[in-house]
């Protein structure tokens, strides 16, 4: 291999903590105690991994680094790994929030917790795998690959209608990426090849980007996941455990705006162009209706799984305005709302595994019992209501500031959008922690535990310290994003020349 094999490393260390925990014989709790130290122990080290890649990774070049490339017995397929700007930020939220996950399901998973560890980290391998692969073949094994941990954790660990949820989430994903294999198979047939970087230079007919544009469009829409292909997603939440929303939201539905970053806007820039105005209508009703369908919710978990949605049509809003405020704030919409919304989900959970309800009607008065609980939950609502001082506002108001570049009613529509975040996030707040604690069954609930803190903690410093200070997450990706818009410029530019040739 040629680099530092950093990432081989990284991504697929979980798989030997998954060998190690399937080699415990027995469900005595010393066995169980070694099964989850041992899951927990390889996403912290798979963590100080990514953080070694990071002080390797050098913010200031647009280029990947830290490549990583075998041939697979002179087929001509390719094992090719690396990182840029784009992906490097990726790479970090997803090993840091693998073991606040493992943590979050400490006490919560009694039945199959082997199986339930093993399903974790194979899913983080293939997370991560998404964001580091530099062929396209590899990168769209991963892609599919997570659906099937993901599947499990749902079906087996789920609620009452996991079954359903499960099946209707990998039904839905599973159609859409099918037309994104045809594509790919099509872009070997003109390229020769399914490495990225060599694709990323390859200019393809524009008759032919519109059909690769949809083929992608379908998988990644359904990802992220768009209206009116998000269907999926609500259920999915509400069924699967804390520790399965928590990455459900923070890192899976990031794979469809890291697609759109990735593949469809370098690599189909004429069609990015002609569907730009689809995008932006999609990404309108996504932002206004998802919100108000949120406001009508009883169960928190579907309330967030709702607002997810209108904050995702803010990251394909800003994305497809191709300026520069426009694409950063869809990265940091996509980094804050991996922190935030995994952050929401878990405090879910803390009062799911005390009640067992996740019914808004059920609660009321927490702060009276519960004050470490009502600070940290606050900090979150605010931020996914767009405060000033937390992530939530710097994302939203950069992609704002590029749509009003682009076009001056889109802005205006998606701010309702800003609007109504603080409307259903401050009503799910006064509803669950203020009034008066009167239903008996509250009375003797039990405020945050020390493992709860150490799982909340660090979010609530992360959302507030991004929040004044978001340099750290802007700087690391802004020379890819300047590199991607002057190609994606440069791309309209000769093909606008060409047609006026031709004339």
């Amino acid at each position: 291999m040629s680099g530092l094999d950093i990432l081989t490393g990284m991504v697929f260390l979980p798989l030997v903590g998954a060998a190690f925990i399937l080699a415990q014989r027995g469900d005595d709790e010393a066995t169980l105690r070694n099964v989850r130290y041992g899951a927990l122990g390889t996403t912290v080290i798979v963590f100080l991994f990514s953080l070694y890649a990071y002080m390797k990774f050098d913010p200031r070049s647009a280029d990947f680094q830290l490549v990583e490339q075998v041939s697979w017995f002179g087929s001509g397929l390719v094992y090719k790994m690396g990182v840029d700007g784009l992906s490097m930020p990726f790479v970090l939220l997803t090993t840091f929030l693998m073991p606040i996950s493992i943590l979050a399901s400490w006490e919560s998973i009694t039945s199959r917790v082997k199986e339930y560890m093993v399903a974790f980290l194979v899913l983080e391998t293939l997370m991560l795998g998404v964001f580091t692969a530099l062929d396209l073949l590899l990168f769209y094994l991963f892609f599919e690959g997570g659906l099937i941990p993901m599947f499990l954790i749902i079906g087996i660990w789920g609620g009452k209608r996991r079954v359903y949820a499960s099946f209707k989430f990998f039904l839905y994903t599973l159609t859409g990426s099918l037309l994104m294999l045809l594509a790919i198979m099509a872009m070997y047939g003109v390229a020769g090849t399914t490495d990225i970087v060599t694709l990323l230079k390859t200019s393809f007919p524009p008759s032919m980007q519109t059909w690769l544009w949809l083929a992608f469009f379908a998988s990644l829409a359904v990802k992220m996941p768009m209206w009116p292909v998000h269907t999926w997603l609500p259920d999915a939440h509400v069924e699967a455990p804390t520790a399965g929303s928590v990455i459900l939201a923070a890192i899976l539905l990031k794979m469809g705006g890291y697609g759109f970053l990735r593949f469809s806007l370098p690599m189909f820039p004429d069609a990015s162009a002609y569907f730009a105005p689809l995008v932006f209508g999609l990404s309108i009703v996504a932002i206004v209706y998802t919100s108000l369908v949120a406001m009508v919710q009883e169960d928190m978990k579907k309330l967030i799984a709702y607002s997810s949605v209108a904050h995702m049509g803010f990251v394909t809003m800003g994305l497809f305005t191709m300026t520069v405020q426009g694409v950063q704030g869809a990265m940091f919409q996509m980094i804050s709302h991996g922190l935030v919304s995994g952050a929401l989900f878990l405090c879910v959970g803390v009062v799911y595994d005390r009640m067992h309800t996740r019914e808004i009607e059920a609660y009321g008065g927490l702060v009276h019992r519960m004050p470490l609980y009502a600070v940290a939950f606050m900090v979150f609502t605010l931020a996914n209501a767009g405060l000033p001082g937390t992530t939530g506002f710097i994302g939203e108001f950069l992609t704002l500031v590029g749509a009003f570049k682009m076009n001056t009613w889109v802005a205006f529509f998606a701010t309702t959008g800003v609007i109504l975040s603080a409307a259903y996030a401050l009503y799910l707040y006064r509803r669950i922690i203020f009034g008066v604690l009167d239903k008996p069954a509250l009375r003797g609930i039990l405020d945050l535990s020390p493992r709860e803190v150490a799982l909340l903690a660090p979010l609530v410093l992360l959302t507030i310290y991004f929040g004044v200070h978001p340099q750290p997450i802007i700087d690391s990706s802004a020379a890819a994003i300047d590199s991607l818009i002057k190609n994606y410029d440069a791309a309209l530019a000769a093909t606008k020349t060409a047609s006026l040739a031709l004339q």
